[in-house]
């Protein structure tokens, strides 16, 4: 439409706050509107027309009570924004059909008006703008054009113009309509002799985001990139665009950040076609999305194709179907095939090519992750699959939602790319205990959830709190598997790790200790991995966001210092190894203190009753407080975030000595009985009974519920333990403990899959 024009509109708009160079930063409504005709032929002009428009909020800024002139009373008794963009176009088409002529192009002495108000504004309203509004030209570019010592276009106001033109300028019209009448001057003076001007230069609005994928070779210029955050995590690439309506987003320019669990963080880097586009979308920083406000920052092209860029030819043949609607699926079966998929989604919600519109995530040896991503061609496949959202494959529940192409790239590029903790070797294991000073455990990564996160610690915990805290599962606490972690100042940071014998035992400890009160305050407990853990103890972070990584490139900070730990001797040699640190880096001998000799004897007492306890009485666990006068320095190129590491004891088993009194070594070795609850909880190789996993119990079954489900099992309270996710609801799960193997198998047998109010019960024997 736009390059066979030959009539403009020279087209001018107000808002009820800041106007000029600022219009539409506020997000302010329109006020006015006015415009006028001219014929590029005959050079016509059409007659003045100029409206009110009524806004949903009638506040009006002082600032632009001055500017217009215009009060709440006129704007009361004015017609909503769609009715007068209906008499617009009415009038508009009108005009130009008794001129003869067959098409009209915008003119505007700004893109501010046309990009940064209308089209925002009535994408929040749901309004669809005539196809007039895609398109139209600067008055600006087309003068400098004209005249080129002008000045920089960006400079360029319609009074600058008017005075480098010699032009008249009118002053004694209504408000907006002086602004109209004087820019028509200007594109008459364009069309006149010297210049006979054509106006050439059509900028035009996209209708719509296109999607697409990024090559990490591509060149993005980092004068065209933003970063977005504060947007609600279910936002797609198209919500986002939406929220820059009006400004034209390069293809494939979104791109959704994740975090270290691949979720979205509530960020993306947004990718305009030039500069100018990407300067308007800053002044969008701390407009809304819904009741959110969204922060608008600079970023460069380097972060966007960190994110968004990619090498993979079996994601670009993936994406080089264009149009699709892209769905990600997480926390598939490992075993999960593309059949499996496709049967699960079903036939009306038919996946594109079939098996080909799959994509399974893959470590770089092969191993599956359990993220998917799957194609549809229209909104409608799409939707009947998001229907699913949380169904049930094979043993577990997946989760649907939107996704992205930038998305795509992005989780492939995370779990393709090396890890940035490598594993280290093993230590060598000694058969005699040899004192030494503990260092920070360097953790070998995996993402085995062997550990617990306690975040939300008071200040003021220790190690003891957090034992006794952990209750009857300390017994299942590694060795030195307690790690408190402090901040850059040596002060408690709230948070700990802790490392325990199995998975199963730190899902334990998530499930029943989330939310516990420790002094004053509830604790939060998540499972999480030793490479989780690890990024923590290496300097990074762990937070709402997801993982940071260590600061491997930062300069290294003075070394911190770290508490030694002597060696329990109370141990006996063939278990001495196990209680070792992982790796020991330039491990000095402590000095000799005048009480050695005590020590020594008070060491050979612990031993004697170390033999007592091979004997068949109850093992002794030594707790060896931090030694104040020993310190030890790493000489490494990385920063270590401090933490106190600990031995696996409990406050109930073992009496804590202070390090100063040298009989401290020989009370160590005294042990305690352990309670029955705490036999009950033991490690595996002393445990009694057995659990059974319950699945796809009712939300609202509680433990009376279970226990009758079990009617005839002679099972107590104590026996069923409720599972609960995160959000603190129930997950539909539960643990109950049987009496024997025995009694769990044929209570499987038995019970699975009968009915609890409905509901068909799995049941399932666990390790």
């Amino acid at each position: 439409m736009a390059s066979h024009s030959d009539t403009l509109v020279v087209f001018f708009g107000a808002t009820a706050g800041a106007n000029g160079g600022k219009l539409g930063s506020d997000e302010r409504e329109l006020i006015l509107l006015v415009w006028q005709i001219v014929d590029l032929h005959e050079k016509k002009v059409g007659k003045l027309q100029r409206r009110l428009v009524k806004p949903d909020s009638l506040d009006l800024t002082d600032q632009c009570k001055e500017d217009t002139g215009l009060t709440v009373d006129e704007l009361l008794k004015a017609e909503p924004l769609d009715t007068v963009l209906q008499q617009f176009q009415q009038s508009v088409s009108a005009e130009v059909k008794a001129l003869g002529r067959s098409s009209y192009t915008l003119c505007v002495d700004s893109p501010l008006i046309i990009r940064q108000v209308l089209h925002p504004e009535a994408s929040k309203k749901n309004l669809v703008l005539p196809e007039c509004f895609y398109s139209f030209v600067d008055l600006r570019k087309e003068f400098h054009k004209c005249c080129p010592n002008s000045g920089p276009v960006r400079e360029l106001t319609v009074t600058s113009m008017m005075e480098y033109a010699c032009i008249p300028a009118v002053t004694d019209q209504e408000s907006g309509m002086t602004e109209v009448e004087n820019m028509m001057l200007i594109t008459l003076h364009m069309l006149d002799e010297p210049y006979s001007h054509k106006f050439t230069g059509y900028e035009a609005v996209k209708y719509k985001f296109e999607s697409g994928a990024c090559s990490k070779t591509e060149a993005v210029d980092s004068e065209t990139v933003i970063r977005a955050r504060g947007l609600p995590w279910q936002s797609s690439d198209q919500d986002i665009a939406r929220f820059f309506k009006g400004l034209n987003i390069a293809k494939g320019g979104v791109a959704l950040c994740l975090n270290a669990q691949g979720r979205r963080n509530g960020e993306a880097l947004v990718r305009f076609i030039n500069v100018e586009h990407r300067d308007m979308a800053l002044e969008r920083h701390k407009h809304h999305m819904g009741s959110r406000y969204i922060e608008v920052y600079k970023a460069t092209g380097e972060e966007f194709l960190k994110i968004a860029g990619g090498t993979s030819n079996e994601v670009a043949q993936f994406l080089s179907k264009e149009g699709q609607v892209i769905i990600r699926m997480r926390g598939l079966p490992f075993t999960a095939t593309p059949q499996d998929v496709l049967g699960f989604l079903g036939q009306e919600s038919p996946v594109t090519d079939g098996s080909e519109g799959l994509l399974f995530v893959k470590y770089p040896d092969g191993r599956p992750t359990g993220d998917a991503f799957v194609l549809f061609s229209c909104e409608e496949y799409a939707q009947n699959a998001l229907k699913k959202h949380k169904q049930i494959l094979g043993k577990r529940y997946i989760e649907l939602f939107r996704s992205t192409a930038a998305e795509v790239q992005q989780v492939l590029n995370r779990y393709m790319s090396t890890p940035l903790i490598s594993t280290l070797p093993p230590t060598p294991m000694v058969s005699v205990p040899v004192p030494v000073l503990a260092t920070p455990p360097f953790l070998a990564t995996g993402s085995t959830r062997d550990c617990v996160r306690l975040r939300g610690l008071p200040y003021t915990a220790a190690i003891e709190d957090i034992l006794e805290f952990m209750g009857e599962h300390t017994v299942d606490i590694k060795p030195h598997g307690v790690h408190m972690v402090l901040n850059q100042q040596g002060r408690p940071s709230g948070d700990a790790f802790i490392q325990m014998k199995s998975a199963d035992r730190a899902f334990m400890v998530s499930q029943k200790c989330h939310k516990k009160m420790m002094k004053d305050r509830y604790v939060e407990v998540f499972q999480c991995s030793t490479e989780e853990m690890s990024y923590v103890l290496m300097g990074g972070t762990l937070n709402r966001s997801g993982l940071s990584p260590p600061p491997c490139k930062l300069p290294c900070l003075s070394p911190p210092t770290y508490a030694a730990f002597a060696t329990p001797s109370a141990i006996l040699p063939s278990e001495a190894a196990l209680y070792q640190p992982p790796l020991l880096a330039t491990p000095r001998t402590p000095q000799p203190s005048p009480h050695s000799a005590a020590a020594a004897h008070s060491a050979a007492a612990a031993h004697a009753a170390a033999a007592h306890a091979a004997a068949g009485h109850v093992p002794t666990l030594a707790y060896y407080p931090p030694q104040p006068h020993a310190q030890l320095y790493m000489n490494m190129n990385m920063n270590y975030t401090a933490y106190y590491p600990s031995p696996p004891v409990s406050p109930s088993t073992v009496g804590y000595f202070a390090a100063a009194h040298p009989s401290s070594v020989a009370a160590a070795a005294v042990a305690a009985q352990p309670s029955p609850a705490m036999l009950q909880h033991a490690h595996a190789g002393t445990q009694h009974g057995a659990l059974v996993r319950m699945q796809g119990l009712p939300y609202n079954a509680g433990v009376k519920d279970i226990l009758s489900f079990f009617q005839g099992y002679q099972l107590s309270a104590d026996a069923v333990l409720v599972l609960y996710n995160l959000a603190g609801q129930r997950s539909g799960e539960a643990l109950v403990t049987f009496p024997s193997k025995e009694a769990a198998r044929q209570a499987v047998a038995e019970r699975s899959n009968h009915n609890l109010y409905g509901h068909p019960v799995r049941l399932l024997c666990c390790k």
